[in-house]
């Protein structure tokens, strides 16, 4: 008798062998591609040069001269690729810039102290701060660079001038601007929660403190304004670059001191999510602000700007936020809302929950595929939701591993991507069993809802859109075009896929005699092994492996059993092919 395997599409591993009989049950590295497994593309360095620190988010987009730019933000640095080269932009300042209201400033006769009215400041003794475009108060010019200050309160500080005043006056005019000089540090490589995603009060610590009192690994938000790169580390200011090399990226004025997440929308208007409340300065983690229409330094709400504030419903804090076609998608430690463009001049986007206990589970733990959002949420659920629909859990029957393996406090690494070429969604995360950086991924095939899994270290991953591949990043700061050739940059990779138990007859004992191998494209040798028993939990034997080279006809084997389990495997360079229907050389053995 000749017997094809004839599997369905995708990994079932989160049960027994004998329980998911007639499946694929295990695998690394393979993907299902139109009802077949088929080994996944390799990858080529973009460039020769390794990033600086632990990069969390790489993004792309084209300049006015359609130059391709790529942005890469790591836990200690900005960079950017662009004509083949690596460039670091990593701004100066922590804090932006800041207009204040007209005549903030006061003096004393005979005193060179400089009170300051600026609410919600942020600041702490001994930081340094410029004040710009001041006029002259009480017989003393106030504009310095680099002056130390002392807080009086959460709205008031004082700093000291080169001149006493001649007279008691309070002015300064209506454009003054304070920029603190606080440096830019580095941000925490793990999470240091402990026990888990959520752990700590939200926003412990200040930015830039040590990680010992941060709950979160430095992550970043990338996107882009026009041609300019808006970036902004999590629990810091907003960046933007305008595409010289010469220069680093600046804070942008006026735009709050600490954002968790921000975008770019289609108005041309810039979103810091969870923010400093606009009136009182403090940081509120429900607080969406947005900048005016093509006006990246308008954020104060007024009947002559567009600029706006609004503070989501309901408990917990902003973890994450994208663009979605004309429609922003907030995610929120329970909950997902989606933001809506009404226009209306008091309030011209209007946010509505549309799901409950669905949360994200990191910044970046997301992927926008079509008009789907696909993610993963904080009790390790994967969910979707399509504009219109309601939010629903994508079954994951291979989940269990990653549940059990994802390395404690830290969620916030999980990075999601699109592979829009294999209309696929790609998780890499953090397991244990390697450390605490991403090691693994799980993806699922949107087309029908088949799950494969990988071993592959990517802490940050970017589908293709105005470059023609994806591009991933390893921890270690290699940065890689994804999907081209069939080498791991020249070198060897491995994969494999292994069914579930395949019962060939469910009345007699069977022997196999033979296999005719079914791959399309192999490139490099592979390997197959069999395994056999007579009972679900009966003794396994294996035979094999038996090697495979391109264009074998047969492999001949002699194994008996009432269960057979079948892997196939490769490893080097080149590596690769697409499995079809091997079909089984089987006789009668008996009834035992």
């Amino acid at each position: 008798m000749r017997i094809p395997l004839d599997i369905p599409p995708g990994l079932v591993g989160d049960d027994t062998s004998f329980a998911v009989a007639g499946r694929w049950a295990d695998g690394s590295n393979v993907r299902f591609w139109r009802g077949r497994p088929q080994v996944v593309g390799g990858w080529e360095s973009l460039t020769s040069e390794l990033l600086t620190g632990v990069c969390r988010k790489v993004f792309a987009w084209t300049d006015n001269a359609a130059v391709l730019n790529v942005a890469f933000g790591a836990h200690n640095a900005l960079q950017v690729w662009i004509g083949g080269g690596l460039y670091d932009i990593t701004p100066n300042l922590a804090q932006p810039p800041r207009s204040l209201s007209a005549d903030p400033l006061s003096v004393s006769e005979g005193e060179a102290t400089v009170s300051v009215a600026m609410a919600g400041h942020g600041l702490a003794d001994g930081d340094l701060i410029d004040v710009t475009g001041a006029a002259d108060l009480g017989g003393t010019t106030p504009n310095v660079e680099g002056a130390s200050v002392t807080v009086i309160d959460v709205d008031h500080f004082t700093y000291e001038v080169m001149s006493p005043a001649a007279s008691s006056a309070t002015g300064g005019g209506p454009a003054v601007v304070v920029a603190p000089q606080k440096a830019f540090a580095a941000g925490a490589i793990d999470g240091t929660g402990g026990q888990g995603y959520g752990t700590g009060a939200y926003s412990t610590g200040v930015y830039s403190s040590p990680s010992s009192v941060d709950y979160f690994p430095r992550t970043w938000s990338l996107s882009a304004f026009g041609e300019r790169l808006i970036a902004g580390p999590r629990g810091g200011t907003l960046y933007a670059w305008a595409n010289d090399t010469d220069a680093t990226a600046a804070p942008l004025t006026n735009a709050p001191a600490q954002v968790t997440a921000s975008l770019v929308a289609h108005t041309d208007q810039i979103f810091a999510l969870g923010c400093n409340e606009e009136v009182s300065g403090l940081f509120n983690p429900l607080c969406i602000r947005h900048s005016g229409v093509r006006r990246a330094d308008e954020w104060v709400t007024a009947g002559d700007t567009t600029a706006r504030e609004y503070v989501l419903a309901g408990g917990g804090r902003i973890v994450g936020a994208s663009v979605a076609g004309q429609f922003i998608l907030v995610w929120t430690s329970d909950r997902l809302f989606v933001g809506t463009f009404v226009g209306a001049l008091n309030q011209p986007w209007r946010f509505d929950p549309v799901g409950e206990h669905c949360g994200l589970i990191g910044p970046n733990a997301f992927a926008i595929a079509g008009s789907q959002a696909v993610w993963l949420a904080p009790d390790l659920q994967f969910r979707n939701y399509s504009l219109g629909g309601a939010v629903q859990i994508v079954p994951c029957p291979i989940r269990d591993e990653m549940a059990q393996n994802l390395a404690s406090a830290q969620g916030d690494k999980i990075t999601a991507a699109s592979i829009s070429i294999y209309d696929e969604v790609r998780f890499d995360y953090p397991d244990a069993r390697d450390g605490n950086e991403n090691s693994r991924y799980l993806a699922v095939g949107l087309g029908d809802g088949s799950w494969s899994k990988g071993i592959m270290a990517r802490s940050a991953f970017v589908d293709a859109g105005p470059q023609q591949d994806p591009i991933g990043v390893t921890p270690g700061g290699q940065v890689f075009w994804h999907e081209r050739g069939r080498s791991a940059d020249g070198g060897a990779f491995a994969w494999f896929i292994e069914s579930a138990d395949q019962f060939l007859s469910e009345d007699q004992t069977l022997m196999v005699r033979g296999l005719w191998p079914d791959m399309a494209g192999q490139a490099g040798p592979a390997a197959l092994r069999l395994s056999t028993r007579f009972k679900p939990q009966g003794e396994s034997r294996t035979y094999g492996p038996f090697p495979l080279a391109p264009g074998t006809g047969r492999v001949d084997v002699r194994a008996s059993g009432r269960l057979f389990r079948v892997r196939l495997s490769g490893q080097g360079s080149p590596t690769g092919g697409r499995i079809g229907r091997p079909v089984f050389d089987v006789v009668p053995a008996g009834t035992r």
